[in-house]
């Protein structure tokens, strides 16, 4: 397992875990940590990112993650460290704390990520406008009630010993789904923002840029469908969506009500947790956090705190990462 470790090995301790699954480690990722005062240890999870053998998906699941943490912090001999964790690296680190309680100082969760039928699906169902535009002919059309289908046909696709035609428009056009769900809820905040465009104009202009950035994005991811070549981009996304439809068909290889429990056990072990999450996620909705919130609160009243930015899903929009920045930083944790 390829990882970073960035800062003073006697400073306070974060674990970063990234999203995905099969996304990578990166140094935007430091943004909301002070690095005078704080290490970080950023891997990239089994088989994604600069780990080896890349795109792997044997004996690929999330209690060999969990264990693969375990005996990193045993190997940079780490006594206990902070988690700081984005969409489906919530899953990963509510899996970890709850195997490993007494390693953890504190949880901040962004977007979390519960795994649940409509989050999957809503990742994988075009709109009319992308089948007319993209996806006709390459993305699997199997009823969306029964999206196991779907996934499996992908996974299928993406096994392939050779990036063929077929996985290589499969894997621009996942990319393309992908886009449109992060430009949906910023398209939300920034009508949100231009509503009350005197409470912070800032917000507002930083919201237009990330917009803006990722439109341009699109527009290229658009412009190279049709490429009858495969370039570096398209070799980086095949070995992520390998492990991205591996774990979305086996549900993250967690049970049910298994999330539910590591919440639970973060309040009964008096872990201070915060749950930051954009209110206009479209990729994982804010209900997930104001649940899992509400659930602690249950138990241990006063332990974790929820935070709401004017945001969609993307730590790098301004109202995410300034959040993050502030609840990371703050004193009293």
């Amino acid at each position: 397992m390829a990882y970073r470790d960035y800062g003073l090995p006697y400073e306070k301790c974060w674990l970063l875990l990234h999203g995905g699954p099969g996304g990578s480690a990166h140094q935007g990722m430091l943004q909301p940590l002070d690095m005078g005062q704080h290490r970080a240890i950023l891997p990239d999870q089994r088989g994604a990112g600069m780990s080896r053998p890349n795109g792997r998906i044997a004996g690929n699941n999330t209690h060999q993650l969990v264990a693969d943490l375990e005996l990193l912090r045993i190997k940079l001999g780490i006594e206990k460290w902070s988690v700081l964790s984005g969409s489906w690296g919530t899953v990963l680190a509510l899996r970890y704390a709850q195997a490993y309680p007494q390693r953890i100082e504190r949880m901040v969760m962004r977007g979390a990520f519960a795994l649940k039928r409509a989050e999957i699906f809503g990742l994988l169902r075009p709109l009319a406008s992308d089948k007319k535009v993209a996806l006709d002919g390459f993305w699997p059309q199997a009823p969306y009630a029964g999206a196991a289908q779907v996934l499996t046909r992908l996974e299928q696709q993406l096994r392939a010993k050779t990036l063929g035609p077929a996985s290589r428009h499969t894997i621009r056009c996942w990319n393309l789904l992908e886009l449109r769900s992060a430009l949906q809820g910023l398209w939300r905040s920034q009508l949100h923002l231009a509503a009350q465009r005197s409470a912070d104009p800032q917000a507002a202009i930083a919201a237009r840029q990330t917009w803006a950035q990722l439109r341009r994005q699109q527009r290229r991811a658009l412009a190279s469908l049709d490429k009858p070549l495969s370039d570096k981009a398209d070799i980086r996304g095949w070995k992520k969506f390998r492990i991205q439809g591996h774990y979305l068909r086996h549900k993250g290889f967690v049970r049910p009500g298994e999330l539910d429990a590591a919440v639970r056990s973060l309040a009964i072990n008096g872990t201070s947790t915060d749950w930051v999450h954009g209110r206009f996620d479209a990729v994982c909705k804010p209900d997930n956090s104001l649940r899992w919130l509400a659930m602690q609160e249950l138990i241990n009243p006063g332990l974790a705190s929820g935070h709401w930015p004017v945001a969609g899903h993307l730590a790098s929009e301004s109202g995410i990462s300034r959040t993050l920045k502030r609840v990371v930083q703050s004193k009293h944790k």
